[in-house]
């Protein structure tokens, strides 16, 4: 390979690198900005059971974008979102939905799995009541 050529490939694989880096930045923002997400840390904050098991601080993790669990399309939602604290871990199961493209997201349903097998419910949408869920 002549010297020119090696810096070609080097240059061209940084720029492939950081390409890929960039774009799994902005997905990451993507869905930490979407209503279903924010709606569902929400419900987390503001159940103390689940705060306890987990402990203080709360840290939520990016989403592993490999995971066949998370999916998104125009009418539904469903996200595996990492979360731990200072006592154990675990992911919050999240499942939205809407009526029709560019309408208003609605969780169905939260819950907290920890690392351990517990479940933990924090949120799910109660029938009688289409537009306001209830805690559990």
């Amino acid at each position: 390979m002549s010297m020119p050529l090696q810096k070609l490939v080097l240059f061209g694989s940084m720029v492939a690198g950081g390409s890929c880096t960039l774009i799994y930045y902005l997905i990451q923002k993507a869905f930490s900005r979407a209503s279903y997400y924010q709606s569902a840390l929400e419900q987390l904050h503001s159940h103390p059971e689940a705060l306890e098991a987990l402990g203080p601080p709360l840290s939520v993790h990016y989403l592993h974008l490999t995971d066949r669990y998370n999916f998104v399309d125009i009418a539904d939602a469903q996200l595996k979102i990492p979360v731990s604290g200072s006592k154990s871990e675990g992911h919050l199961y999240v499942s939205s939905s809407r009526d029709a493209p560019f309408k208003r997201w609605h969780l169905q349903e939260v819950f907290l799995q920890l690392k351990d097998g517990q479940q933990i419910p924090v949120f799910k949408r109660s029938a009688e009541n289409g537009d306001e869920g209830k805690k559990d």
